[in-house]
């Protein structure tokens, strides 16, 4: 650690002021390449991700979706991490993960605020 501090001394010693701030210049274009790369991939990335979320957790019984291996149903019963759909015409009930939601076809006004199966937010 000492040889490295006593480098460190050496260096700015042996350089003149100009060519620290022109090092330093150096690496803005790397900065700007990093701010770049946040504003147009992993915002737009992030807020996608979260707008899936809230549609996710929007689920209503009755509504119509699709997954992501493409089956279409409509949902039967929602559980905390687990929905049941119903799909084809025998209505055959299959349950799926979240996550696995791709897509949900009905489209709400207002978005749930109670889950209990009561009549009480009239």
């Amino acid at each position: 650690m000492n040889f490295l501090n006593n480098f460190m001394l050496l260096a700015d010693e042996t350089k003149p002021q100009g060519d620290i701030w022109s090092s330093l210049l150096s690496f803005l274009p790397l900065i700007l390449i990093v701010v770049l790369m946040y504003f147009m991939m992993i915002r737009p990335q992030k807020k996608k991700q979260k707008e899936e979320q809230q549609m996710r957790n929007n689920l209503r019984v009755g509504d119509e979706l699709t997954t992501i291996g493409g089956i279409k149903g409509r949902v039967v019963s929602i559980k905390d991490d687990t929905i049941t759909i119903e799909s084809g015409a025998d209505r055959t009930k299959i349950q799926f993960m979240k996550w696995a939601i791709q897509s949900v076809e009905t489209k709400h006004d207002t978005p749930v605020d109670d889950d209990d199966d009561d009549d009480d937010d009239i």
